[in-house]
C-alpha cells in the first residue's frame, strides 16, 4: 500500500506463478490490496484462460471469529464471483487477512475455471 503525493492510497500486488509450463509474473495496482491481487492473478492467467474475462468478484465479506483475539484473531474471508451465468461462494480462513483473501480468491478463480470447462 502506497501513500502517493496527491494523498491517493493505490496497493500494489504482485503475483508469481506457473501456468501453461511457463512462469508468469504479474503486477497490479488496485483500490485496495484485494482489489489488486484480483487484477493481478487475472493478469497473469488472463492469456492461458481468457474465460476469466467473464467472471467478476461480486461480493467480499470478512468476518472475525474470534473478536476476544483483537487484530491477531483468525478471519474468515467470503467472495461471492459471478460468471453472468450462475455465482459461487468460496472462503478462506487465515490469521492473515490478505492470506485469507488470497486464498478466498484463487479458490473461486479454480472454482469458476474448472466450472466452465465443464459446461464446454
Amino acid at each position: 500500500v502506497d501513500k502517493r503525493e496527491t494523498g491517493k492510497i493505490v496497493s500494489e500486488a504482485t503475483i508469481k506463478i506457473h501456468t501453461g509450463g511457463e512462469r508468469i509474473i504479474s503486477t497490479a495496482e488496485g483500490n485496495g490490496p484485494v482489489n489488486a491481487l484480483d487484477l493481478a492473478l487475472r493478469g497473469a492467467l488472463a492469456k492461458a484462460y481468457p474465460d476469466l474475462e467473464n467472471m467478476v468478484l461480486s461480493d467480499y465479506k470478512v468476518r472475525v471469529l474470534d473478536e476476544s483475539m483483537g487484530t491477531s484473531a483468525v478471519v474468515r474471508v467470503w467472495i461471492e464471483t459471478s460468471d453472468r451465468e450462475t455465482s459461487w461462494g468460496t472462503v478462506g480462513v487465515h490469521e492473515n487477512i490478505i492470506e485469507a483473501s488470497w486464498n478466498a480468491l484463487a479458490e473461486s478463480i479454480e472454482f469458476g475455471l474448472g466450472q466452465r470447462k465443464r459446461k464446454k
